[in-house]
């Protein structure tokens, strides 16, 4: 039996190859993104309805909700893809700046929780996935605003996975490494450059501006398939790192916290 889904941001990267994998598969998949004709080819597709969603507009968010129930008879899946990166060291990045990072990253898939747990406490159950990064576990030179939205962003996922389990509401976080999509060349740069923080996140800048070219990306046709793996588990995890190279970041990033808190310890 196909799941019924709804999937933010899925104009490009990671979030269009999910929708593909699950329109093609026959899933019930609500198609969203700000601009609803980067979509356009999922139109016509018996089990694909196509919807405007901006995920910090309250009433888009309502209606997408809605909509799911109304077409599919309900919402199974919720996958909080929609998001983006603002560069920038702290002092760098504008209050409208990180407001804005927080709208996205932050404030829309709590927006879409609230709307939908009524939904799944209705009918028993459902499963919300919240695509994170390695950044949400450890930081990067240059993307203090965006780690602070990924932190904030895992921990609404783990409180709400305390919260809301035994209403047979399931919670993965999917914990990024590298990917072959136009995320580096989206970066928003800061408000008010300051040159002294250049020798700290220069190299990191120029990476992100070449991002697509660099060496060992994962394909989003990775991300696609650990999706679904994840949602056909019968017990999945709370958190699932994606592409080799987040599982070798993240361990390295448990294994200095360890030796701190060792050290302190002693």
């Amino acid at each position: 039996m196909p799941h019924r889904w709804l999937v933010t941001g899925c104009s490009s990267g990671v979030g269009r190859a999910l929708a593909q994998r699950l329109v093609d598969e026959g899933e019930q998949v609500l198609v969203t993104a700000r601009r609803p004709e980067t979509v356009a080819e999922f139109e016509g597709r018996p089990n694909a309805v196509v919807a405007p969603l901006d995920v910090r507009d309250e009433a888009q968010c309502q209606a997408a909700i809605d909509l799911a129930v109304d077409r599919f008879g309900g919402l199974d899946v919720l996958v909080n893809n929609a998001g983006y990166g603002q560069f920038g060291a702290v002092e760098e990045i504008s209050a409208d700046q990180l407001l804005a990072q927080f709208e996205t990253n932050l404030f829309g898939p709590w927006r879409l929780l609230r709307l939908a747990l009524p939904q799944w406490r209705a009918q028993g159950g459902g499963h919300a996935l919240f695509v994170s990064s390695t950044a949400g576990f450890t930081p990067y030179p240059g993307l203090s605003a965006y780690t602070a939205s990924k932190f904030a962003l895992e921990g609404l996922a783990e409180s709400l996975a305390q919260e809301a389990t035994h209403l047979g509401v399931r919670v993965t976080i999917l914990q990024l490494g590298g990917f072959a999509t136009g995320y580096g060349r989206a970066l928003l740069q800061p408000a008010q450059p300051v040159d002294a923080y250049v020798p700290v996140y220069g190299e990191m800048r120029t990476a992100f501006e070449h991002f697509e070219q660099l060496p060992g990306l994962n394909d989003p046709a990775l991300f696609a398939d650990t999706v679904v793996r994840v949602v056909r588990d019968p017990n999945p995890p709370l958190r699932v790192p994606v592409g080799p190279d987040a599982h070798a970041h993240l361990t390295a990033a448990l294994e200095q916290r360890a030796k701190q808190l060792d050290d302190f310890a002693a």
